[in-house]
């Protein structure tokens, strides 16, 4: 009898496994997107060339609900759920398993080379500009940035130029609005997550990337993770063993994409 369960266990883990589904955002660079040139479906590309499967995409805007509407969701044809991994969650994210961090980063002050602050080469020297050149700066986050608190702490809020973090646009890509202002020059600098800086960079190379550095009362460094549905702790196991077998090329393809790296401790990797 224990034979026959084996597998038969066996044979549901096989038929789950015949694709690699993943559940992603459509019009998230430099995530994710539909043509899936963002770096988070090539991670994913390369996960499926692992488990040698076809790759399949069940596509959700990266808004309120995402998970119970992709990783929790049953398909409309009855046929299991919609998607079996996550991309590019935060590390322990409530709402599912998640792997070991596969990278991390950190928030960055962007401005352009030719603008207000291009002499700027540290985070500190932004803090010790004279107060008139300080108080003439506008520097863009959202509302839930730690960039708020950082400059507040050090006596810059009144620089603080909040931006939403969401528009409910799902074709905005994120910062979208910062960059777009400036260019315009209604904004000196943005203070935005690593990813979207280096997709700034990507974009108009004339953009100055300065990864910022966790201190006492603001943390600015993340661990990223995929996750999986809870219960499903052994497709998490095999995932993390992927993504360890594919650490270097992971790391590779997040330089390409200028997103600035760092180790556990926040030191910012070259």
């Amino acid at each position: 009898m224990a034979v026959i369960l084996a597998g038969f266990f066996q044979s549901i883990h096989a038929e789950e496994r015949s694709v690699l589904k993943v559940c992603a955002d459509p019009h998230f660079p430099p995530f994710s997107t539909k043509n899936t040139d963002g770096f988070e479906n090539k991670i994913a590309t390369i996960l499926a060339k692992e488990l040698s499967l076809p790759l399949e995409y069940t596509w959700f805007p990266q808004r309120m609900g995402f998970i119970r509407n992709t990783l929790r969701a049953q398909r409309e044809d009855g046929q299991g759920y919609k998607c079996d991994l996550v991309m590019g969650l935060p590390h322990h994210y409530e709402l599912a398993i998640t792997t070991d961090p596969y990278y991390r980063s950190t928030y960055a002050l962007v401005f352009l080379d030719n603008g207000k602050l291009n002499k700027i080469k540290t985070a500190q020297d932004l803090l010790k500009l004279n107060k008139t050149e300080r108080d003439k700066l506008r520097i863009g986050m959202t509302e839930r940035s730690p960039g708020s608190l950082w400059l507040a702490k050090h006596d810059m809020h009144e620089q603080i130029a909040p931006y939403i973090a969401q528009s409910g646009d799902p074709n905005e890509y994120p910062g979208e609005p910062m960059l777009d202002d400036i260019n315009a020059g209604k904004i000196d600098a943005a203070i935005v997550w690593g990813p979207t800086a280096g997709l700034f960079k990507q974009l108009q190379p004339n953009i100055h990337v300065l990864p910022l550095t966790s201190e006492p009362g603001v943390k600015f460094d993340f661990a990223i993770s995929a996750g999986v549905r809870f219960g499903d702790k052994e497709w998490k196991n095999e995932v993390d063993e992927l993504l360890k077998k594919n650490s270097e090329k992971i790391t590779r393809l997040l330089h390409e994409y200028h997103v600035p790296l760092v180790d556990e401790k926040g030191a910012l990797l070259k």
